[in-house]
């Protein structure tokens, strides 16, 4: 894991190093993209097997993926961040790779359907088909996965 060390040397992680009050406002930036990334998937992976029924599903479905995605760049620009500080203990956290490994997954999960049918459909004001609402299980699971595996770092 050597090759990870040059990234501790880096402006980016000295500053996180040198300024606690950095370390912490990225630190906070990192916490509050994840919280736009899950509760926008969560809302949107709930509307989608059927809870709030009274919500338009095509309205929602747009909106919430791009404040979803736009949580996710925050989050792994941030992540990076973080990561810079302690590259190779991080890359030997059995819970961080888990935890990139999750996000990846969910990542790979959420562009998958949004090329399927399904998606197409509720974008067009239908319902959402069975196959899209199993996603929508498997994406909530994902992601609680991912953050369980990211709050599992600190105790390892």
């Amino acid at each position: 894991m050597e090759w990870l060390e040059p990234l501790s040397q880096t402006m980016v992680a000295r500053a996180l190093t040198v300024s606690p009050t950095v370390y912490l406002l990225v630190n906070a930036a990192h916490i509050m993209a994840i919280g736009a990334l899950f509760g926008a998937i969560l809302s949107l992976d709930l509307r989608i097997l059927g809870m709030f029924a009274t919500v338009p599903l095509q309205s929602l479905a747009l909106f919430l993926s791009r404040i979803a995605a736009s949580g996710a760049v925050l989050a792994v620009l941030t992540g990076l961040c973080l990561f810079s500080v302690r590259p190779q203990e991080y890359a030997q956290n059995p819970a961080f790779l888990a935890k990139v490994s999750l996000v990846a997954f969910g990542v790979a999960h959420a562009l998958a359907v949004h090329r399927t049918a399904g998606w197409r459909a509720i974008l067009a004001g239908g319902t959402a088909p069975a196959p899209l609402r199993f996603s929508a299980l498997l994406s909530s699971l994902i992601w609680i996965s991912a953050i369980v595996a990211g709050r599992w770092i600190g105790f390892l």
